[in-house]
């Protein structure tokens, strides 16, 4: 069935499909968990979560390829799972649980993530790092040991053009051998 749009005296139009109702144009605030804190945000039912953590949040770790969005540089985590920030609608997020890797420091003390990643020389140009590191905590925490296949195949949506991953692998396999 094709979407129609429907506006009403007052209303922003809304296009109907399948008897479901979506708005198709006008700003709303919603409120988003970031980091554990909630955070009102005002955005239109096209913004993307990347555009908001980035450009109304002020958190830039994940990265804006501009409009290449599969190679996992905008990943963060959405409940516990790892997932690209710029296919992500704003308003798909609200009232879920997301996490970026500015989570993953919390003053002085940084997750072994982000430590395995320097001791391993997980980086290089640095622009792919950081979601990389929040799809490593993402895989270790649903898969604390996991085999190094399973670490390859469960990092698989991340690019790094730099070809880090023989460090960002032994990171993931050593936190993975020792639990963490």
């Amino acid at each position: 069935m094709a979407a129609t749009a429907v506006a009403t005296r007052g209303e922003p139009a809304v296009a109907a499909q399948d008897g479901n109702t979506n708005v198709v144009s006008g700003a709303k605030e919603i409120t988003l968990n970031v980091n554990g804190e909630d955070r009102k945000v005002t955005v239109e039912p096209r913004t993307s979560l990347l555009e908001v953590l980035r450009d109304q949040l002020g958190l830039t770790g994940c990265k804006d390829l501009q409009d290449i969005y599969v190679d996992g540089a905008d990943t963060v985590m959405i409940d516990g799972k790892a997932t690209y920030a710029g296919t992500t609608f704003a308003l798909q997020a609200e009232g879920k649980k997301i996490r970026t890797v500015e989570s993953l420091r919390d003053g002085r003390s940084i997750d072994p993530v982000i430590a395995g990643f320097v001791k391993h020389d997980g980086l290089q140009c640095g622009y792919c790092t950081p979601g990389f590191v929040v799809a490593t905590r993402a895989f270790l925490e649903q898969n604390p040991t996991a085999s190094l296949e399973e670490i390859r195949k469960g990092l698989g949506g991340n690019v790094c053009r730099c070809g880090t991953y023989d460090g960002i692998t032994k990171c993931a396999l050593e936190l993975a051998k020792g639990g963490a």
